[in-house]
């Protein structure tokens, strides 16, 4: 059976490899952003009831993240406007170990819908698709928390999981943690993309304190410089967030993929090969 899936976040790091994977199996979708059509905004609700207009399904991803403030009344006037729309399903981008985030699953397991919950660990792809790629590309990694264990999970990993739980509904009502296969610390997983590069990459330990305050100079804005600082205080530091859980496994019927997979498979795109920032 072929649905209208809605994927908010479309364009983001899970959301794109959603897309990809539900068109190639035959689904309609649509992507919700600011620039789709129709337009969806987080920052406007007024947008949510046109985008949601014609859809079985939704993917839903929080920008930037369900710890800021805010998310919490998105989150309930998104369901409110997707029980009114008749969706038969939604599935929820979570985040491991994050308090708010878990306050927003319950806005959506206790809205009428049927759901399912995916919660995630750290992305893989931090270092080649967001924040820490410029530092990859410097040669130096500067991060806090250098005995936080961490077990990193693919975002290929991720789209697959929710591709599959979106339209099975023997996941309805269920919370799927995705994590990679074993844990690692900062200075290991530098390490791992070192070999692979094939060039010097270090690990450097800071304080919070002096990330955050690098992230100010570098012109980042204050929201951004908080929910750095609140995403490794709270969610790295949080041992819970630290378990490796095997339900990729269970899911897909494989193993979540290595970082030391990632590593070989971001090598060969060649965005590690870019001219290195001084």
């Amino acid at each position: 059976m072929k649905h209208n899936i809605l994927v908010i976040g479309g364009t983001g790091k899970t959301g794109h490899r959603v897309v990809e994977r539900l068109t190639k199996s035959g689904h309609h979708v649509t992507v919700g952003s600011r620039n789709g059509t129709p337009s969806f905004d987080w920052e406007d609700y007024s947008t949510f009831a046109p985008a949601l207009k014609g859809m079985d399904r939704a993917y839903i991803v929080y920008y930037p993240d369900l710890a800021v403030p805010g998310a919490k009344e998105a989150i309930t006037a998104l369901t409110e406007a997707a029980l009114k729309a008749g969706l038969e399903k939604v599935v929820l981008l979570s985040g491991k170990g994050e308090t708010e985030a878990e306050a927003c699953e319950q806005i959506v397991a206790n809205s009428g819908l049927n759901y399912s919950l995916v919660r995630a660990s750290w992305f893989n792809q931090n270092f080649s698709e967001g924040a820490f790629l410029d530092f990859v590309l410097a040669g130096q990694v500067a991060l806090p928390m250098p005995n936080a264990e961490i077990p990193f999970v693919d975002a290929d990993d991720i789209a697959e999981v929710v591709t599959k739980v979106l339209v099975d509904d023997s996941y309805n009502g269920k919370t799927i943690t995705v994590t990679g296969p074993k844990k690692l610390t900062f200075k290991q997983v530098v390490s791992v993309m070192e070999h692979a590069i094939g060039r010097d990459v270090k690990y450097i330990p800071i304080s919070i304190e002096e990330f955050k305050t690098g992230m100010k100079a570098a012109g980042l804005p204050d929201s951004y410089v908080w929910l750095f600082g609140y995403l490794f205080k709270e969610v790295l530091g949080n041992p819970d967030n630290q378990e490796v859980s095997h339900d990729v496994e269970k899911v897909l019927g494989r193993k979540a993929t290595s970082f030391e997979e990632y590593a070989q498979k971001t090598l060969a795109t060649g965005v590690w090969n870019q001219a290195i920032v001084q």
